[in-house]
């Protein structure tokens, strides 16, 4: 299993269960597989869907932020890893 660091967490919108991740290396597509690491947060899931400014995107890259549907609570600063 290969990881590749492709960004941060900034924000986390709780009522809505939506991490901000700012992309600063590689790529983000719909159907990657991503795992969320931090001090309190550690898991994996595979990106359904994906926004930025509230409108539906297929991929992301570096200097872009995106909204993304997290199944747990994530932290500012928790390193988002591309699993390939």
């Amino acid at each position: 299993m290969k990881m590749e660091e492709i960004g941060k967490v900034f924000t986390y919108f709780s009522k809505i269960g939506v991490a901000g991740i700012k992309i600063t290396n590689g790529s983000l597509k719909v159907g990657d597989k991503i795992r969320i690491q931090g001090n309190t947060t550690g898991f994996e899931q595979v990106v359904d869907s994906m926004q930025i400014d509230r409108e539906s995107v297929e991929e992301a890259g570096p200097g872009q932020s995106v909204g993304i549907k997290v199944k747990e609570r994530v932290r500012p600063n928790d390193v988002v890893y591309k699993i390939e």
